[in-house]
């Protein structure tokens, strides 16, 4: 490997520079520098050399043109073992960079401002920056190219040890530099896009996710697997969640947790959810917490062992005891009373995810899912219960009692995989039947779970009835009354089916399928 003799740094993220640059300078590597990172270094004793005295031309236009420069861009795409290169490089007196420090204008921190104009995003996008960085990472094997302060110490400790920077280490360094431009012009694309009321589902989409960890396996243990975070993403989610005890979250733990999450937090406050194979399989609310698990453990108690649990307020000892008391994989929260993570200290595999404050609102966002060879992406489900879109539709009006349950079985029945039915009460799930192929099926598993008497109950459908055998079925379940999008071309035999068993049935015009 080539002995690194000059530097160039020049930075926007100072962590770490100073002394990063002491220890190229005891190594007697020249230093050679730009604005603002130049006075830093000076400032701090150290001997650097202005890029403007390299290339003969002084900074300008505002600092967008000092280091696109033949005497900066040959020094570090110059093969150093290419006899035509070198001699490009004597015959116009180019001298060869070795190391190159950059990182980049901060576009990304500059347009989170609230008070960001356009004019002050388009001066954050760096030119020269991106150009030296792809340079030199394309030449990496005889320069080192460093993006990110984390990586200083990595390359001191091996020129201390070695003398110089390992192969593997040069390109994993490359790899990092054009990960990072990408994800730059990716954000610069998104924001102009953005700026510009431009199509929400480009022509060509750039996804930007960082790796948070390696995972155990996938699905199944034959199948590897990672979990990345969404850059910028700061509302409360399971991917930022802190992990107070507990082994590592699995693959299907994360699934089953943001299952749990997404419908607990529309729920009502002092709640409670419960989810097995992505699925609700009880749902609850109640004066205390422990009140809500309680009722939402006995939705289902067979499903409720080895499922997730969520609540929508801090979990406090006496919710943490009943859950103890049944094998439990995960439970998120927005807080941990102390004297919870005590008693749940004993179970030493349990997870507990801390998921800060739920707020009001879910954010909004697309979702994604991969297909063999593409990927579909839409909006995120966000759509609550309109209830100036509500229609009676049959003879009978709802009760107060039977609307409360029908409100919150709708919430339920968005949570759950299509083909969905949810028998509710007002305050909790009786029985749910999900993920079937036919609506009737869905329908008499929800009743044959259910632990409770559901005569009176409320049902959801997550989808209009085609037939009214649907309706049949869910009259023999004890349903007094149904809520359901409507709109099938059956709907008056529906309702006629609703009117002779005595239900009422409401319209609320929206769908619910969950694939």
């Amino acid at each position: 490997m080539p002995a690194i003799e000059r530097a160039l740094i020049s930075v926007s993220d100072k962590r770490g520079l100073v002394d990063f640059a002491r220890g190229l300078a005891r190594r007697g590597v020249a230093l050679i520098s730009t604005g603002g990172t130049a006075k830093a270094l000076a400032a701090a004793g150290l001997t650097v050399t202005p890029v403007e005295e390299v290339t003969g031309f002084p900074e300008m236009m505002d600092g967008r043109v000092k280091t696109l420069h033949p005497k900066i861009h040959g020094g570090l795409l110059a093969v150093r073992d290419n006899p035509s290169h070198l001699a490009a490089m004597k015959a116009h007196g180019i001298k060869p960079i070795d190391l190159l420090v950059v990182n980049l204008y901060p576009f990304e921190a500059t347009t989170a401002k609230a008070d960001c104009t356009f004019e002050v995003a388009i001066e954050n996008i760096d030119i020269g920056g991106p150009a030296m960085l792809r340079s030199a990472a394309k030449n990496h094997r005889d320069v080192v190219v460093v993006v990110d302060p984390a990586d200083y110490a990595v390359v001191l400790d091996e020129l201390s040890r070695d003398g110089e920077v390992q192969e593997e280490t040069r390109r994993r360094l490359a790899r990092k530099v054009f990960a990072h431009t990408s994800r730059y012009d990716g954000l610069i694309a998104d924001y102009l896009g953005a700026a510009t009321h431009a199509d929400p589902f480009p022509e060509q989409l750039t996804l930007r996710f960082e790796r948070l960890a390696t995972l155990r396996y996938g699905e199944n243990p034959h199948q590897s697997a990672a979990v990345y975070v969404e850059p910028g993403y700061a509302a409360p989610c399971v991917a930022r969640g802190k992990v107070l005890q507990g082994k590592a979250m699995s693959y299907n733990n994360y699934q089953d947790a943001n299952s749990a999450l997404e419908l607990v937090r529309e729920l009502p406050a002092c709640s409670c959810a419960i989810i097995k194979h992505n699925n609700p399989c009880g749902a609850a609310t109640g004066a205390t917490l422990a009140e809500a698990y309680a009722k939402a453990c006995a939705c289902d108690p067979l499903s409720a062992f080895g499922g997730v649990v969520a609540v929508n307020q801090a979990l406090d000892a006496p919710t943490a005891a009943a859950i103890a008391e049944v094998f439990t994989e995960v439970i998120i929260a927005p807080a941990f009373e102390p004297a919870a993570v005590e008693l749940f200290a004993k179970k030493k595999n349990l997870r507990l995810l801390d998921v800060g404050p739920l707020g009001t609102t879910a954010s909004p966002g697309l979702d994604s899912k991969r297909i063999v060879g593409g990927l579909l992406l839409q909006d995120r489900d966000l759509a609550r219960l309109d209830e100036d879109a509500l229609k009676v539709v049959t003879k009978r009006l709802p009760t107060d009692d039977e609307m409360a349950a029908l409100r919150f079985a709708w919430v339920i029945c968005k949570h759950v995989k299509s083909n969905a039915i949810i028998l509710s009460r007002a305050d909790r799930t009786v029985g749910i039947g999900a993920g079937q192929m036919s609506r009737v099926d869905s329908t008499r598993i929800a009743a044959q779970k259910a632990q409770e008497a559901t005569q009176g109950c409320a049902l959801a459908s997550d989808a209009f009835f085609p037939f009214r055998d649907g309706i049949d079925e869910a009259a023999k379940a004890g349903a007094s009354c149904i809520i359901q999008p409507g709109g099938s071309i059956r709907d008056a035999e529906v309702i006629e089916a609703a009117n002779e068993h005595g239900m009422a049935m409401v319209f609320t015009g929206v769908r619910h399928f969950r694939h």
